[in-house]
């Protein structure tokens, strides 16, 4: 434990949905979800506004929409999420060399490592202007918590939401945990909070009462001893500059179960196309594919095949999966699919880009065998036994799970998921209200604009196209002197006027 109080802890505020209401003017003030819309989505964020509704993250969708019917739903835009978090990350780590990040919105820092706060006045001064800058900066807030540990940092951002900072002086840590919910620690969820409940108790004083070997006996050596030493106030973990990712992965859970077998393929390949793409992002590649299926009866399975050597390759990851497709039983339905690769490195295997290549070219050789088909059936006035149906264009506007503008990018292929961003010829940039029943409502407005105007048009109206998202700041302030100094534009009243009104 730490005699000052220099490791400091950041929460965005209700990110998702305040970056949201940033970037779409006319939801400013008003309640906004944001998480998967179909019949089996949850919630991932919920605004202050749609809070208030009883709305909270991880809720079905579904409960959600009957608590707060005239909120907004809008699909996640990650890319614009990444962005601001990339935005935030290098703000702190002009702070300090040890930031440890643990999701876009959240991160720790060791502010005596860095040299920029080393007691409580100092480390202050810096939390206020971290605040004020990354609003410049981004356009959003964020909680600040600043303590001797890292979980009482955790907890004091955590009290001091929304768009606030809390400063817990050495020392008097018991005196503030102990009216607090046993909840409130870590490694307290919600089977071992009832576990001690039953045995009456309910806030951290009640576990110090208790005595270490009194939660020794109720939750076994490990677990009953860390809590005692929580409980006390207790945490001497560091702040860890590298978490190394173990695994990347992504998935996907379908409103209807999945029974046709090439559906249930089709929807492998593109996972295994969508988890490459993310470890490539992060400049990874891996050895062990991992296959993820949950099916009609919530039973879930996991194949997991090892390669010769790491990859980045999406034929060899899209290959692997398949093949681990066809060791599972899928004939009563697939509610959920999912493909990850684990055992992570920084470099990939020549040989496997040789057998990669050798799928490319089976593929190229088997697609111009097919043309050739098609031009012999084509001079012979046959459409041949293979020949597909026009495509009719979507009439449902259903989101597809990568949002608007996957597919073939042809109007007809083209799907509007509600939030996305959007640019039409005549009237500029917007943003998709809703779509459905062969139209797509889109209100064109910008971040920092008055809310704007809403039009209605086809959903395969050419002259409207998906776009990417603006940044919700179009001009940010130079920081690149911080902290040394703040930039003119954001010193006035004085940064130690402002840090002694703080919570």
């Amino acid at each position: 434990m730490r005699a000052a109080p220099t490791i400091l802890h950041l929460d965005m505020d209700a990110f998702y949905a305040s970056a949201e209401q940033a970037a779409k003017p006319s939801l400013r003030g008003k309640p906004v979800v944001v998480g998967g819309l179909g019949t089996r989505g949850v919630v991932a964020t919920a605004s202050y506004e749609a809070r208030r509704f009883g709305v909270h993250s991880a809720m079905p969708m579904a409960q959600a929409r009957r608590l707060a019917p005239n909120a907004a739903y809008l699909v996640p835009r990650f890319a614009l999420y990444r962005t601001v978090s990339d935005q935030v990350m290098e703000l702190l780590g002009r702070l300090s060399p040890l930031v440890e990040p643990l999701s876009l919105d959240e991160a720790f820092v060791d502010l005596e490592a860095g040299g920029v706060a080393d007691d409580s006045r100092s480390a202050r001064a810096i939390g206020e202007q971290l605040r004020l800058v990354i609003r410049a900066v981004t356009g959003l807030s964020g909680s600040v918590g600043l303590a001797g540990s890292k979980m009482l940092a955790k907890i004091a951002s955590e009290e001091a939401k929304p768009d606030g900072l809390l400063l817990i002086e050495p020392g008097t840590e018991r005196e503030l945990l102990a009216p607090m919910s046993v909840r409130i620690l870590p490694g307290v969820g919600p089977a071992t909070g009832d576990h001690l409940r039953r045995a009456g108790m309910t806030v951290v004083h009640d576990l110090v009462e208790a005595g270490e070997a009194e939660l020794v006996r109720l939750l076994g050596r490990s677990h009953g001893a860390a809590l005692h030493r929580m409980a006390l106030g207790h945490d001497d973990r560091p702040v860890v500059a590298e978490r190394d990712a173990k695994s990347v992965s992504v998935e996907d859970t379908f409103d209807v179960d999945l029974h046709d077998r090439v559906r249930v393929r089709t929807e492998v390949e593109r996972l295994a196309g969508r988890c490459v793409g993310r470890l490539r992002g992060a400049g990874r590649s891996g050895r062990t594919v991992v296959l993820k299926v949950r099916r009609y009866d919530f039973s879930t399975l996991t194949r997991s095949e090892t390669l010769r050597g790491p990859t980045d390759d999406p034929v060899v990851v899209r290959e692997a999966a398949a093949r681990l497709l066809e060791a599972v039983d899928t004939t009563g339905g697939v509610r959920l699919l999912g493909v990850g690769v684990t055992g992570l490195a920084d470099f990939t295997q020549e040989d496997l880009f040789a057998q990669a290549a050798d799928a490319r070219e089976a593929e190229d050789a088997r697609q111009a065998a097919d043309a050739r088909k098609a031009a012999e059936a084509e001079r012979s006035g046959d459409d041949g036994p293979d020949a597909e149906e026009p495509q009719a264009p979507d009439q449902a506007g259903a989101p597809a799970p990568d949002g608007p503008g996957t597919g073939s990018g042809e109007p007809e292929t083209r799907r509007w998921s509600a939030g996305h961003d959007v640019r039409h010829e005549v009237h500029g940039y917007g943003w998709v209200q809703g779509s459905g029943v062969g139209r797509v409502t889109v209100r064109f407005e910008e971040p920092g604009s008055a809310p704007g105007r809403v039009r209605t048009f086809r959903t395969d109206d050419p002259r409207l196209r998906p776009a990417d998202p603006l940044p919700l700041v179009r001009e940010p302030p130079d920081y690149s002197s911080w902290p040394a100094s703040l930039p003119k534009s954001l010193s006035g009243a004085g940064v130690a006027d402002e840090a002694e009104s703080s919570p």
